[in-house]
Formats: structure tokens, sequence, C-alpha cells
């Protein structure tokens, strides 16, 4: 009986997260508090099953980046990007693309995406051009950046928490393939954008007046910002080595940021995105629901089964179905889902942690890639839909999803040939 009310309230959960008639924090602690209150989990169980690792992870990066956007240094990295594109349009979109992506390898892609696409906005009202290739350029590179590293999209955060990979493993093994698959995707854009985006040389001059400098309002705050940053990345390429988890490396670069700023912990406290640190934890004790329950042992079985307990094609059906799935449901309930199952199926075909390695890429690179599929496929493309949508710029789902899910599929494919070369 039990059971089935977990996979009831998964159900519904997952309904209510789709349709976004209610807000999916609201809708994931609903869940939560329903299978305790239902008996399906003990509270003291529930919380077990809370990945604290991952919420503090994802607090101490928000302190650190609330405190350090106040010193303009992303706006100064936009501008100097349409500096070095030379105010050429096509370059300008690629330049701010890659500067995406490379900021989402280090800080979520929410946050990312909230900095950059105000600049995308500003550029583009002096060049006076066509703003949706480069709004779904900031979106697809953001997902595409994030795939990289440990912390660079909750997915990653995620699974790392739950096994044995840290920050080094994540860059030497996704950074590359990523690095390929974000100049394919520039390749496109260039391809297809090229003789589109045309502008007179008066407004290219115009543009490149702007000294990029001029973004920068307190240098130094930016200096201690920069340090502890510093700090934080030494922590976390080192973290393994000195038996400290990646949560403890972050929460630390936050506390001590707000130690050498003297900064107010109410005002930099209102930075964290509170509402997305609750949503983890409703979600993480409904997936706890379904494990306590043994839906996802079941769930492993027939995948084993599904498979014939062939390890290649185990790791391609996880690779392709993740990119699907994530496309139409947000990733991260998916991914919370798939962890657990991974663990079982590793369980009951007497694989080891280290021979696990090549799923979780294939999970890591399917559900973090498969978000660009979609616009809602992850939750950097809802809030630079709803940011368009503020500038009187209307993203249409369809439309999206005719440039973007080709361009998914590609990322895709460009996965399955590095695994099955790395790692198959």
């Amino acid at each position: 009986m039990q059971a089935y009310i977990a996979i009831i309230v998964f159900i519904i959960v997952y309904a209510l997260i789709l349709s976004e008639k209610v807000h999916r924090t609201i809708a994931a602690l609903l869940g939560g508090m329903l299978l305790i209150l239902l008996g399906v989990l003990a509270q003291e169980k529930a919380i077990e099953h809370i990945d604290w690792n991952t919420l503090g992870l994802l607090v101490g990066m928000m302190i650190v980046v609330g405190i350090t956007r106040r010193t303009g240094v992303f706006e100064y990295l936009g501008l100097k990007a349409v500096r070095l594109a030379k105010g050429e349009p096509i370059r300008i979109l690629i330049a701010l693309a890659s500067v995406t992506a490379i900021l989402s390898a280090f800080l979520d892609n929410v946050t990312t995406v909230l900095l950059i696409v105000p600049i995308v906005f500003s550029i583009n009202d002096k060049l006076n051009l066509k703003i949706m290739p480069f709004l779904v350029a900031m979106i697809v590179a953001s997902n595409i950046g994030g795939t990289a590293t440990l912390i660079g999209d909750p997915p990653n955060i995620m699974i790392g928490s739950q096994t044995h990979l840290g920050f080094v493993d994540f860059i030497t093994n996704l950074t590359p393939v990523v690095i390929v698959i974000h100049v394919a995707t520039m390749a496109v854009f260039y391809f297809i954008y090229r003789n589109e985006m045309k502008v007179s040389n008066e407004l290219k001059a115009d543009l490149m007046k702007i000294d990029p400098l001029s973004a920068i309002k307190d240098s130094a705050l930016l200096k201690k910002c920069l340090f502890v940053l510093g700090l934080i990345l030494i922590g976390f390429f080192t973290h393994q080595a000195l038996d400290l988890e990646s949560a403890t490396i972050a929460l630390s670069g936050g506390v001590l940021l707000m130690f050498i700023t003297k900064e107010e912990p109410e005002q930099i406290l209102l930075t964290v995105e509170w509402p997305t640190i609750f949503f983890f934890i409703g979600l993480f004790i409904v997936v706890g629901g379904l494990i306590e329950t043994g839906i996802i042992d079941s769930m492993a079985h027939w995948a084993i089964t599904a498979t014939a307990g062939n390890f290649t094609l185990t790791g391609m059906l996880i690779l392709w179905f993740s990119a699907i799935a994530s496309a139409f449901v947000d990733n991260i309930p998916f991914v919370a889902t798939m962890i657990p199952l991974i663990h079982q199926m590793g369980d009951l075909g007497g694989i080891s942690q280290t021979g696990l390695e090549p799923l979780w890429w294939a999970l890591s690179l399917g559900a973090c890639l498969g978000g660009n599929g979609t616009l809602i496929g992850a939750s950097a493309n809802v809030i630079v839909a709803g940011m368009a949508e503020k500038n009187g710029v209307h993203i249409p789902f369809i439309g999206f999803m005719k440039f973007a899910f080709p361009l998914m599929l590609l990322s895709i494919f460009i996965s399955m040939v590095y695994l099955l070369i790395f790692y198959f």
C-alpha cells in the first residue's frame, strides 16, 4: 500500500511541476509532507534522505556570487567580450555565449543568465538586431557550460555528492567533450546567422567606445571576492586529498567572504535562492519515499532485464533516455530519481563504484545537455524566457524547440561517440 502512495505522490508532484500552475518548490514540499503525514516515511527517515552536501554547496556558492555581483565584474566580462569581437554582431553572439558557458561552469546556470541576459539586451539596443538568436545562444551555452564541472549544474552537484567523484574527476572526464560540443554549437550559430547580422560601421564604433572598466563599481570589494574565489577553486581541486566535502569548501568560502567584507548577513542571505533550496529538500524526501518502498529497486531490476545486463547498452540507454526526458521535464527531479536507480543497478550487477563511473558520465551528459531540448528543459531556460517577456520579447515554445532540439541531439550524438570511444 505504501508503495502505491509513494508512486501516486511522486506522479502528483511531477504533474504539478510540469503544469507550472503551482510553484515547483510548493509542489515538492507538498509531496514530501504528504509522505510523512501518510506514514510512508518517518520524519527522521525523511531527514536522512536530504542530501545536505548538495544544499551546502549551493548555499555557499550563492552567498559568494551574491557579494561578487555587486562589484560589476560580470558586466565587465560581457563588455570585454564585445571589445574582443570588435563590434561584429555574430562574433559578439559567440563571444557572449562563450563567456556564458565559462561562467556556467563555475556558477549555477540561473545566476549566470541573470547576470548576462541584461547585458545582451543592452548591447542589442545599440545594434538594433533580432534579439532571439542571442537569447537562444545564451540558454544553450549556459546548459553546455554547466555540464563541464561538479558545481556547474545541479544534476552534477547531486551526482558528485552521491558518489566518490570529485571536482577534478568532472573536469578531466567531462570538460574535453563539453569544449567540443560548445565549438560545434557555435559553428552552427555562425553558419545560420552570419549573413543575417549586419550593422553599420557607425553603430560598431559607438559600441566599441564603451570602456569595460566603467562597469567595475567597487574595485576594493572585487579584490576581496577574487581572493576568496581563488581559495574556493583551490579547495575544489584539492578537496578529495584534504578529505573535505565540496559543501564545506563552498560554505567556508561564503563565510570568509562575509567576514572580510563586513557585509550585513541579512542582506547577503537575501541573495540566496531559498525557493531552490527548499525545492531540493522536498524533492529528496519524495525520492526517499520511492527508495524506502522498494520502487527504485524494482526499476533497477527492470532496467537490467531490458538491457540483458549489457553494460554498454545500459550506458547508451541512460544517455539518450536522460536527454529526451530532461528536454520535457526538469532535470533535477529526474536525476534525483536516477541516482539511486544506478546505485541499485550496480549492486544487482555486482559492479563496483569505480566500475559505475561511465554510467555517471552518461547520466550527467544526458541530463545537463538534454535541458537544451525545450523551453522547459532547465531552470535557466525558463528564467531567460521570463526576462525576455519583461523586455517585450516572446520566445515561442515551438519556435525555440525547432532550433534547440536538433542542437541538443547533435550534442548527445557527440557525447555518445565520446563515451563509446573512451569509456565503453
